[in-house]
């Protein structure tokens, strides 16, 4: 199983840098309340420093909206998953607890401002791409049963079946959701520039170390980019 990044998509986001943290053996049911409690504190900090002013003002948000623009997504419609968590706890229903992995990648991306999400590694049919969507792709939304198509030039992850995740970070898919049986996962960390280079692997590295911390296992980081475009995992 290969993981990597379409030439396409370097070519038009050449600082794009993503940590790769492959965990396995992992127990995603221990640590839960602790695992949980990590997210509320994130939170509570995210409800304190944080308000709508301040989102249009980052740095870090601003680089995302711009890639939502390049590939055709309405940012005012479309937000990244750490844009769209901060939202979240400003509006007032905050960002639930799903299971301990899930719980600590969404408090890594609250903490850094960075987008994380995941697979479930048993799930994934053969190898794992960051790609451009030609539009007749499948995707089943995450909780959902009917299958639709991205748009075409949507920046996607798939699978050698279906779509893992539309619109780059936007909405993840149903069948490699990752929940409290799951034990082997490929975690993301998605940094253009100004997350490029060491921080998004400093942040994978912390990623992987609470994981074992909580979920135990073991875990590899990788990083993938223009000049490492693909990996073994």
């Amino acid at each position: 199983m290969r993981f990597s990044i379409d030439p396409g998509v370097l070519e038009r986001f050449p600082g794009l840098s993503i940590g790769v943290v492959l965990a396995t053996g992992v127990d995603n049911s221990r640590g839960r309340e602790q695992a949980s409690e990590v997210l509320r504190g994130q939170a509570e900090r995210v409800r304190s420093a944080w308000s709508y002013e301040r989102l249009d003002s980052d740095p870090r948000i601003a680089a995302w909206r711009e890639a939502y623009r390049v590939f055709g997504a309405k940012p005012k419609k479309h937000w990244c998953s750490v844009e769209n968590a901060i939202r979240m706890i400003l509006s007032g229903p905050g960002i639930r607890s799903i299971n301990p992995v899930v719980d600590l990648y969404n408090a890594i991306s609250l903490k850094h401002v960075i987008p994380v999400g995941g697979d479930d590694l048993d799930q994934v049919a053969g190898d794992i791409q960051l790609t451009i969507a030609t539009g007749d792709e499948r995707f089943v939304p995450l909780n959902g049963t009917d299958a639709v198509s991205p748009k075409p030039g949507e920046v996607i992850y798939r699978d050698d079946e279906d779509v893992l995740c539309r619109r780059w970070n936007w909405r993840e898919c149903d069948k490699s959701k990752l929940i409290e049986a799951t034990t082997n996962v490929c975690l993301v960390v998605e940094g253009l520039p100004g997350h490029g280079g060491s921080g998004v692997a400093r942040i994978a590295e912390e990623l992987a170390c609470v994981l074992v911390e909580f979920a135990r296992g073991r875990a590899m980081v990788h990083e993938v980019n223009g000049k490492n475009p693909s990996i073994e995992i």
